[in-house]
Protein backbone atom coordinates (compact mmCIF):
# COMPACT_ATOMS: atom_id res chain seq x y z
CA UNK A 1 0.00 0.00 0.00
CA UNK A 2 4.25 3.10 -2.87
CA UNK A 3 4.59 6.04 -0.78
CA UNK A 4 4.49 3.66 -0.51
CA UNK A 5 6.65 5.14 -4.98
CA UNK A 6 5.03 2.95 -5.34
CA UNK A 7 5.10 1.77 -10.09
CA UNK A 8 2.61 -1.78 -11.04
CA UNK A 9 5.12 -3.05 -7.08
CA UNK A 10 11.07 3.69 3.83
CA UNK A 11 15.54 5.43 7.88
CA UNK A 12 13.71 3.14 1.75
CA UNK A 13 10.94 -1.02 -0.93
CA UNK A 14 8.40 0.13 -2.76
CA UNK A 15 8.82 -1.22 -1.59
CA UNK A 16 7.08 0.97 -3.57
CA UNK A 17 5.71 -0.71 -3.85
CA UNK A 18 6.33 -1.35 -2.41
CA UNK A 19 11.29 -1.56 -0.72
CA UNK A 20 12.48 -0.66 2.67
CA UNK A 21 9.51 0.04 0.31
CA UNK A 22 8.88 3.84 -2.74
CA UNK A 23 6.85 6.38 -8.47
CA UNK A 24 10.12 6.19 -11.53
CA UNK A 25 11.12 7.69 -14.78
CA UNK A 26 13.53 5.35 -16.56
CA UNK A 27 13.37 1.59 -16.14
CA UNK A 28 15.06 1.07 -12.78
CA UNK A 29 16.10 -2.25 -11.35
CA UNK A 30 13.38 -3.51 -8.99
CA UNK A 31 13.94 -3.04 -5.30
CA UNK A 32 13.16 -5.41 -2.50
CA UNK A 33 9.69 -4.48 -1.21
CA UNK A 34 9.46 -4.88 2.54
CA UNK A 35 7.92 -2.10 4.50
CA UNK A 36 6.66 -1.13 1.39
CA UNK A 37 4.75 1.60 0.07
CA UNK A 38 4.19 1.35 -3.64
CA UNK A 39 7.28 2.08 -5.72
CA UNK A 40 7.45 5.72 -6.85
CA UNK A 41 9.54 6.82 -9.89
CA UNK A 42 13.09 7.77 -8.98
CA UNK A 43 15.35 8.09 -12.04
CA UNK A 44 15.73 10.65 -14.82
CA UNK A 45 14.24 9.97 -18.25
CA UNK A 46 16.23 7.59 -20.37
CA UNK A 47 18.43 8.94 -23.18
CA UNK A 48 18.00 7.54 -26.67
CA UNK A 49 20.97 5.79 -28.31
CA UNK A 50 23.35 7.90 -30.38
CA UNK A 51 22.44 8.37 -34.02
CA UNK A 52 24.48 6.69 -36.75
CA UNK A 53 26.25 9.93 -37.60
CA UNK A 54 27.63 10.12 -34.05
CA UNK A 55 25.31 12.90 -32.91
CA UNK A 56 23.52 12.38 -29.59
CA UNK A 57 19.76 12.03 -30.00
CA UNK A 58 17.54 14.12 -27.69
CA UNK A 59 15.95 12.46 -24.65
CA UNK A 60 12.70 10.62 -25.27
CA UNK A 61 9.62 12.68 -24.36
CA UNK A 62 7.99 9.68 -22.68
CA UNK A 63 9.60 6.57 -21.20
CA UNK A 64 7.91 3.39 -19.99
CA UNK A 65 9.25 1.15 -17.23
CA UNK A 66 7.90 -1.62 -15.07
CA UNK A 67 8.56 -4.93 -13.39
CA UNK A 68 7.28 -8.01 -11.59
CA UNK A 69 8.32 -9.10 -8.09
CA UNK A 70 7.73 -12.15 -5.91
CA UNK A 71 7.90 -11.49 -2.15
CA UNK A 72 7.72 -13.89 0.78
CA UNK A 73 5.40 -11.42 2.59
CA UNK A 74 3.89 -8.11 1.46
CA UNK A 75 4.53 -5.60 4.27
CA UNK A 76 2.87 -2.17 4.15
CA UNK A 77 4.43 0.12 6.75
CA UNK A 78 5.56 -2.94 8.64
CA UNK A 79 2.22 -4.79 8.66
CA UNK A 80 1.62 -7.93 6.61
CA UNK A 81 -1.08 -7.55 3.98
CA UNK A 82 -1.02 -11.24 3.08
CA UNK A 83 -1.43 -13.05 6.42
CA UNK A 84 2.37 -13.51 6.54
CA UNK A 85 2.21 -15.39 3.22
CA UNK A 86 3.88 -14.76 -0.21
CA UNK A 87 2.60 -12.23 -2.75
CA UNK A 88 3.12 -11.38 -6.40
CA UNK A 89 3.43 -7.72 -7.39
CA UNK A 90 3.73 -5.80 -10.64
CA UNK A 91 4.02 -2.24 -11.89
CA UNK A 92 4.16 -0.02 -14.94
CA UNK A 93 5.15 3.67 -15.08
CA UNK A 94 4.94 6.33 -17.79
CA UNK A 95 7.29 9.26 -17.25
CA UNK A 96 7.40 12.51 -19.23
CA UNK A 97 10.69 14.35 -19.73
CA UNK A 98 9.17 17.32 -17.87
CA UNK A 99 9.08 15.30 -14.64
CA UNK A 100 5.40 14.33 -14.60
CA UNK A 101 4.64 10.63 -14.23
CA UNK A 102 1.73 8.20 -13.93
CA UNK A 103 2.03 4.73 -12.48
CA UNK A 104 0.00 1.66 -11.61
CA UNK A 105 1.20 -0.83 -8.97
CA UNK A 106 -0.61 -3.96 -7.83
CA UNK A 107 -0.17 -6.76 -5.29
CA UNK A 108 -2.07 -9.82 -4.16
CA UNK A 109 -3.44 -9.32 -0.61
CA UNK A 110 -5.54 -10.94 2.11
CA UNK A 111 -6.60 -10.25 5.68
CA UNK A 112 -5.70 -6.89 7.23
CA UNK A 113 -5.84 -4.62 4.23
CA UNK A 114 -8.94 -6.14 2.61
CA UNK A 115 -10.98 -5.45 5.75
CA UNK A 116 -13.88 -7.82 5.14
CA UNK A 117 -11.57 -10.48 3.75
CA UNK A 118 -13.55 -10.73 0.52
CA UNK A 119 -10.91 -9.03 -1.62
CA UNK A 120 -7.59 -10.43 -2.73
CA UNK A 121 -5.91 -7.56 -4.58
CA UNK A 122 -4.59 -4.03 -4.06
CA UNK A 123 -4.22 -1.64 -7.00
CA UNK A 124 -2.45 1.71 -6.53
CA UNK A 125 -2.95 4.44 -9.11
CA UNK A 126 -0.30 7.17 -8.84
CA UNK A 127 0.24 10.56 -10.49
CA UNK A 128 3.02 12.92 -9.53
CA UNK A 129 5.85 15.27 -10.43
CA UNK A 130 9.57 14.88 -9.69
CA UNK A 131 12.39 17.37 -10.11
CA UNK A 132 16.10 17.07 -9.31
CA UNK A 133 18.17 20.18 -8.65
CA UNK A 134 21.78 19.45 -7.93
CA UNK A 135 21.81 16.66 -5.36
CA UNK A 136 18.28 17.43 -4.13
CA UNK A 137 15.21 15.65 -5.52
CA UNK A 138 11.68 16.91 -4.85
CA UNK A 139 8.73 14.60 -5.45
CA UNK A 140 5.01 14.90 -4.81
CA UNK A 141 1.74 13.48 -6.02
CA UNK A 142 -1.41 11.55 -5.24
CA UNK A 143 -1.92 7.87 -4.45
CA UNK A 144 -5.30 6.19 -4.84
CA UNK A 145 -5.60 2.78 -3.17
CA UNK A 146 -8.16 0.45 -4.77
CA UNK A 147 -9.30 -2.84 -3.22
CA UNK A 148 -11.64 -4.66 -5.65
CA UNK A 149 -14.56 -6.47 -4.00
CA UNK A 150 -13.59 -5.30 -0.50
CA UNK A 151 -15.93 -3.62 1.96
CA UNK A 152 -15.45 -2.10 5.41
CA UNK A 153 -16.40 -4.52 8.18
CA UNK A 154 -19.86 -3.69 9.54
CA UNK A 155 -20.44 -1.15 6.78
CA UNK A 156 -21.19 -1.21 3.05
CA UNK A 157 -18.60 1.45 2.21
CA UNK A 158 -15.76 0.54 -0.11
CA UNK A 159 -12.24 0.20 1.28
CA UNK A 160 -10.74 2.50 -1.40
CA UNK A 161 -9.05 5.73 -0.26
CA UNK A 162 -6.68 8.43 -1.54
CA UNK A 163 -3.48 9.81 -0.03
CA UNK A 164 -1.37 12.80 -1.20
CA UNK A 165 2.38 12.41 -0.61
CA UNK A 166 5.55 14.53 -0.75
CA UNK A 167 9.21 13.75 -0.21
CA UNK A 168 12.63 15.35 -0.42
CA UNK A 169 15.81 13.39 -1.03
CA UNK A 170 19.48 14.35 -0.97
CA UNK A 171 22.25 12.33 -2.59
CA UNK A 172 25.86 12.56 -1.47
CA UNK A 173 28.23 10.10 -3.09
CA UNK A 174 26.73 6.58 -3.02
CA UNK A 175 24.25 7.49 -0.24
CA UNK A 176 20.74 8.91 -0.56
CA UNK A 177 18.71 10.18 2.40
CA UNK A 178 14.98 10.79 2.02
CA UNK A 179 12.14 12.14 4.17
CA UNK A 180 8.55 11.36 3.17
CA UNK A 181 5.15 12.46 4.45
CA UNK A 182 1.82 10.93 3.40
CA UNK A 183 -1.47 12.45 4.53
CA UNK A 184 -4.80 10.75 3.97
CA UNK A 185 -7.64 13.25 4.58
CA UNK A 186 -10.78 12.18 6.46
CA UNK A 187 -12.48 9.37 4.56
CA UNK A 188 -15.07 6.73 5.37
CA UNK A 189 -12.67 3.99 4.26
CA UNK A 190 -10.32 4.87 7.15
CA UNK A 191 -13.09 4.70 9.76
CA UNK A 192 -12.51 2.83 13.00
CA UNK A 193 -15.20 1.96 15.51
CA UNK A 194 -13.02 2.17 18.64
CA UNK A 195 -16.00 2.06 20.98
CA UNK A 196 -17.59 -0.92 19.22
CA UNK A 197 -20.75 1.14 18.82
CA UNK A 198 -21.44 0.21 15.23
CA UNK A 199 -20.90 3.83 14.25
CA UNK A 200 -18.11 4.49 11.76
CA UNK A 201 -16.98 8.11 11.43
CA UNK A 202 -14.58 9.49 8.85
CA UNK A 203 -10.94 9.51 9.98
CA UNK A 204 -7.65 10.82 8.61
CA UNK A 205 -4.10 9.45 8.82
CA UNK A 206 -0.50 10.74 8.72
CA UNK A 207 2.63 8.76 7.89
CA UNK A 208 6.12 10.23 8.32
CA UNK A 209 9.19 8.24 7.27
CA UNK A 210 12.92 8.54 6.84
CA UNK A 211 14.96 6.32 4.54
CA UNK A 212 18.62 5.74 3.80
CA UNK A 213 19.87 3.86 0.75
CA UNK A 214 23.41 3.22 -0.40
CA UNK A 215 25.32 1.26 -2.99
CA UNK A 216 28.65 -0.36 -2.23
CA UNK A 217 31.08 0.93 -4.88
CA UNK A 218 32.25 -1.59 -7.48
CA UNK A 219 29.77 -4.20 -6.26
CA UNK A 220 26.15 -5.11 -7.19
CA UNK A 221 25.13 -4.73 -3.53
CA UNK A 222 22.73 -2.11 -2.19
CA UNK A 223 21.78 -1.36 1.43
CA UNK A 224 18.64 0.25 2.88
CA UNK A 225 17.38 1.42 6.29
CA UNK A 226 13.93 2.70 7.20
CA UNK A 227 12.09 4.32 10.12
CA UNK A 228 8.44 5.39 9.97
CA UNK A 229 5.62 6.47 12.28
CA UNK A 230 1.85 6.38 11.69
CA UNK A 231 -0.71 8.62 13.42
CA UNK A 232 -4.48 8.09 13.40
CA UNK A 233 -6.96 7.30 14.64
CA UNK A 234 -7.76 4.99 11.71
CA UNK A 235 -7.37 1.33 10.85
CA UNK A 236 -4.10 2.30 9.11
CA UNK A 237 -2.63 3.30 12.48
CA UNK A 238 -3.92 0.23 14.35
CA UNK A 239 -6.40 2.47 16.14
CA UNK A 240 -4.00 5.11 17.44
CA UNK A 241 -0.35 5.21 16.34
CA UNK A 242 2.65 2.95 15.93
CA UNK A 243 6.26 2.90 14.65
CA UNK A 244 7.80 0.63 12.02
CA UNK A 245 11.44 0.11 11.09
CA UNK A 246 13.70 -2.17 9.10
CA UNK A 247 16.92 -2.74 7.20
CA UNK A 248 17.76 -4.67 4.08
CA UNK A 249 20.15 -5.51 1.27
CA UNK A 250 19.85 -6.22 -2.46
CA UNK A 251 22.03 -7.89 -5.07
CA UNK A 252 21.53 -6.86 -8.71
CA UNK A 253 22.39 -8.90 -11.79
CA UNK A 254 21.37 -7.35 -15.13
CA UNK A 255 17.63 -6.69 -14.70
CA UNK A 256 17.18 -9.10 -11.77
CA UNK A 257 17.24 -8.07 -8.10
CA UNK A 258 17.37 -10.42 -5.13
CA UNK A 259 16.50 -8.74 -1.84
CA UNK A 260 16.31 -9.62 1.85
CA UNK A 261 15.17 -7.36 4.67
CA UNK A 262 14.24 -7.38 8.34
CA UNK A 263 10.94 -5.67 9.23
CA UNK A 264 9.46 -4.88 12.65
CA UNK A 265 6.95 -2.63 14.45
CA UNK A 266 5.85 -1.83 18.00
CA UNK A 267 2.22 -2.47 17.07
CA UNK A 268 -0.09 -5.46 17.31
CA UNK A 269 -2.67 -6.61 14.78
CA UNK A 270 -4.06 -10.05 15.52
CA UNK A 271 -5.17 -12.10 12.52
CA UNK A 272 -7.98 -14.64 12.53
CA UNK A 273 -5.39 -17.40 12.95
CA UNK A 274 -4.08 -15.73 16.11
CA UNK A 275 -0.80 -14.51 14.57
CA UNK A 276 0.38 -10.90 14.84
CA UNK A 277 0.51 -9.30 11.36
CA UNK A 278 2.70 -6.50 12.78
CA UNK A 279 5.35 -8.80 14.27
CA UNK A 280 8.99 -8.83 13.22
CA UNK A 281 9.98 -10.87 10.20
CA UNK A 282 12.40 -11.43 7.34
CA UNK A 283 11.15 -10.68 3.83
CA UNK A 284 12.82 -12.16 0.76
CA UNK A 285 12.09 -10.87 -2.75
CA UNK A 286 13.05 -11.59 -6.36
CA UNK A 287 12.21 -9.01 -9.02
CA UNK A 288 12.73 -8.41 -12.71
CA UNK A 289 12.46 -5.01 -14.42
CA UNK A 290 11.98 -3.86 -17.99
Amino acid sequence: MRFSHISLGALALAVATPALADPVPAAPAPVAPTIADPVVPTDDAAVAPAADDGATAPPKAITISGGVTLVSDYRFRGISQTNLQPAIQGSITLTHASGFYASVWSSSTSGYVTLSGTGSQEIDAIVGYKKTIGGVTLDGGLLYYIYPRSRFIGDKSKADFFEPYADIAYTFGPITAKVTVNYAPKQKALALDQGQTGLFKENDNVYLAGDLSASIPKTPIGLTAHLGHTWGPSWLSLGNEYTDWGAGATVTWKNLVLGVSYVDTDGVFTLANGKNAARSGVVVSLGVSF
